[in-house]
């Protein structure tokens, strides 16, 4: 993007004063030369028409003039700049790992957990444009439901077709921290991070949580944590001969590992016990793990001279020519 004209050398402007002066002199030189002849009357001249040739008479000293003036411009060195920015951006690697064990679907955030999870989880990936977004899940097992990726669209089709009953049920939080891990191992980003969201007790799978989350601070890997559920008896819904039938149950969250967890690796534990909160559990985590952005800006000088001197040479030779040629005679 050009900005305003600046000159290198701004004194030599100083030279346009002169041409005024010159013009003085032209004109002064010219009515002094010019000649006077006395008549008893000018009637007989009054029809005569001025040629094309008399009316351009001045021209070649205003081509001349013109000359001048973008010759001084350009031993100004005129400049025009042009700012630019350079950007470097430090990504972010992130996978979302997601418990879809049977007891997401306790209905104490509406429609239940599981829902208001992807929700939440759609919404944390609109946040994060630019990054990379993987997606983990785990029940009784843990799989990569979507690798890192920028396709951002595809992540969230994949993301609204989750639920329960995908794999066996039970909450295997160590299996699913190391399968995102996995996902982790061969990225190159400066910034990794693990958001496991569940609403259990470690019950299942073949890993150990806190082997797990070693194996995460080895790799640079920060887990962030998050505990999801209201406190006390829940609505949870059962089928029956009668259909569905709701009872209130606990479903205890083991605090004290996810915290372990966290905290082994360099990140936070979050308790969200309503929707509202678990949204902005997902902000916080926005804003704590931001895109390094770093702006250089700088300007670049062009010389804008060499077509002035161009086209004041250009308007020298067509002076030349015409005093040489078609106003030679012209006084």
């Amino acid at each position: 993007m050009f900005n305003d004209i600046t000159f290198a050398y701004y004194p030599f402007l100083l030279f346009l004063l002169v041409i005024p002066l010159i013009i003085a002199w032209y004109v002064w030189k010219r009515n002094d030369r010019r000649a006077h002849m006395r008549y008893s009357h000018s009637g007989f001249i009054d029809g005569v028409r001025k040629s094309l040739r008399i009316r351009l008479v001045h021209l070649p000293f205003a081509l001349r003039m013109l000359a001048m003036i973008l010759l001084i411009v350009a031993m100004a060195r005129p400049q025009s700049s042009s700012k630019m920015q350079e950007i470097t951006v430090e990504g972010i690697d992130i996978v979302v790992c997601i418990d879809i064990s049977g007891s997401m679907l306790a209905e104490d955030f509406k429609p239940n957990r599981m829902e208001a999870a992807k929700k939440n989880a759609l919404e944390f990936i609109d946040m994060r444009k630019g990054d990379r977004i993987g997606m983990t899940v785990f029940a009784g097992q843990s799989f990569t439901l979507c690798p890192l990726t920028t396709d951002h669209n595809l992540l969230k089709d994949l993301t609204r077709s989750i639920h329960t009953g995908m794999v066996e049920d039970g909450t295997a939080i160590g299996n699913g921290l190391a399968t995102s891990i996995n996902r982790l191992r061969e990225s190159e980003a400066i910034s990794k991070v693990i958001v496991l969201l569940t609403d259990g007790i470690n019950n299942a799978g073949m890993i150990d949580h806190l082997t797990a989350a070693e194996i995460a601070a080895l790799q640079k890997i920060r887990v962030y944590t998050i505990g999801v559920g209201s406190d006390g008896p829940v609505p949870y819904p059962f089928q029956s001969p009668f259909g569905k039938q709701y009872r209130n149950v606990e479903i205890p969250v083991d605090e004290v590992l996810l915290k372990e967890m966290a905290a082994k690796t360099g990140g936070k534990y979050f308790w969200a016990n309503t929707p509202n909160k678990l949204q902005d559990v997902y902000k916080e985590i926005d804003q704590m793990e931001r895109s390094k952005i770093d702006v250089t800006e700088f300007s670049r000088k062009h010389d804008e001279y060499f077509p002035l001197v161009i086209l004041a040479l250009f308007i020298l030779l067509i002076e030349i020519v015409l005093r040489n040629t078609w106003l030679r005679s012209l006084p």
